[in-house]
C-alpha cells in the first residue's frame, strides 16, 4: 500500500506537531507508518486566546521540520487526506466546508463542533458530498482503556473520570469534557435519552440515562488531577481501568486514523460522534439551567 501524503488545517494545537513527529520520523519509538504530513495551513482563531497565542510558534516548528506551509485551505490540494486540527471547535463547520472541496477523507480533531447544530451540519455535508469523515478523542484508544472489557461482557453502567477544565473564552464542557464523554460513549454506545449536570467550582457530576435503562456518568474535576479512568458495571463483574501514559495517546489514535485515511471507513460511526455532541450540548444546557433534566432526543 502506498504511503499517504497528508495535510493539516490548524497549527494552533500541540496535536499538530505531535502528529507530524509520530508520522514523519521513522526513528521515533512510537512511529506510526503508512503516511506523512507534507503540507499545512496555519489557520488560527482570533476569538480564542489559546489559538491566537500558539499558532505562530507551531507554524514555525512545522516549517523548520520541512513541512510546506500554505496560505489557504485550497493550497492543500493533491493530498490523500486532511487533519482538521483547529483547536477552536467553532471554526470547524466553516473550515470543513472548504476542506470538503478537496474530495479526500477528513479527520476532525475533538470536538467535532462546539454546538450541536454545527456538528449536525458537518455530518450532513460529509454525507451529501460523499466525504469520508471521522472524529475522535485520543483518550478513547489510550493504553489501559482499550481492551479492558472482558470478552463478551455487557456494560450496564459506566462512569468516566477526567479533568474538566473550563476556559473563559471556550464553551464549558467542549474543551476537556469531550474526552470523558468519548470515553463514556466508547463503552455505552449511542442511545442516551436524558442528561442532568451538577456543577460546582471544584467538580462536575453528569448523569445520563440511556433508552434501555443503562446509566452513564461523567465525573470531572478542576482540583489539579489530570488523569483519566473509568468504572464499568458489567454482567461479568465490575471493571476499573486507568489510562496508561507509557504509550502516547496520539500514537494510539493515529493507529486508528491512518487506516481510516486508507479505506475511507471511520473507526467510529458519524451517528455516534454526532450523539456525543448532542450529549455535551444537553450537559451544557443543564448546567446553564441549574441542573435541569435535558431531553437529548429533542435535538
Amino acid at each position: 500500500m502506498k504511503e499517504l501524503k497528508l495535510g493539516i488545517v490548524g497549527l494552533d494545537t500541540s496535536h499538530s506537531p505531535a502528529f507530524c513527529n509520530l508520522l514523519n520520523d521513522p526513528a521515533n519509538e512510537f512511529n506510526v507508518p503508512g503516511a506523512k504530513v507534507v503540507k499545512a495551513f496555519p489557520g488560527g482563531s482570533q476569538k480564542f486566546s489559546l489559538s491566537r497565542d500558539r499558532v505562530g510558534q507551531y507554524t514555525a516548528d512545522l516549517k523548520a521540520a520541512g513541512i510546506e506551509i500554505v496560505d489557504s485551505i485550497a493550497g492543500l490540494d493533491g493530498l490523500d487526506g486532511i487533519f482538521l486540527e483547529s483547536c477552536d471547535g467553532d471554526q470547524h463547520l466553516e473550515q470543513f466546508a472548504e476542506v470538503a472541496k478537496l474530495g479526500v477523507p477528513v479527520f476532525i480533531d475533538k470536538p467535532l463542533a462546539c454546538h450541536y447544530d454545527d456538528a449536525r451540519k458537518i455530518v450532513e455535508l460529509a454525507h451529501d458530498k460523499n466525504i469520508p469523515m471521522m472524529t475522535a478523542s485520543s483518550i478513547r484508544y489510550a493504553k489501559g482503556i482499550e481492551g479492558c472489557l472482558p470478552e463478551d461482557a455487557k456494560v450496564f453502567a459506566c462512569e468516566a473520570m477526567g479533568p474538566m477544565a473550563f476556559l473563559p473564552d471556550y464553551r464549558d464542557y467542549f474543551w476537556y469534557g469531550i474526552h470523558s464523554a468519548e470515553l463514556l460513549f466508547s463503552f455505552m454506545g449511542a442511545g442516551c435519552k436524558t442528561v442532568q449536570a451538577f456543577s460546582t467550582d471544584l467538580v462536575d457530576a453528569v448523569v445520563g440515562v440511556w433508552e434501555d435503562g443503562r446509566i452513564g456518568k461523567l465525573a470531572g474535576n478542576r482540583v489539579g488531577s489530570n488523569n483519566f479512568a473509568c468504572s464499568l458495571t458489567t454482567d461479568k463483574g465490575h471493571v476499573l481501568a486507568m489510562v496508561d501514559t507509557s504509550v502516547p495517546f496520539y500514537a494510539m489514535l493515529l493507529r486508528k486514523v491512518i487506516p481510516f485515511f486508507q479505506t475511507g471507513v471511520p473507526a467510529i460511526s458519524n451517528e455516534e460522534s454526532l450523539q456525543i455532541i448532542a450529549f455535551l450540548e444537553a450537559v451544557s444546557r443543564s448546567r446553564a439551567a441549574g441542573g435541569a433534566v435535558i431531553d437529548v432526543t429533542k435535538f
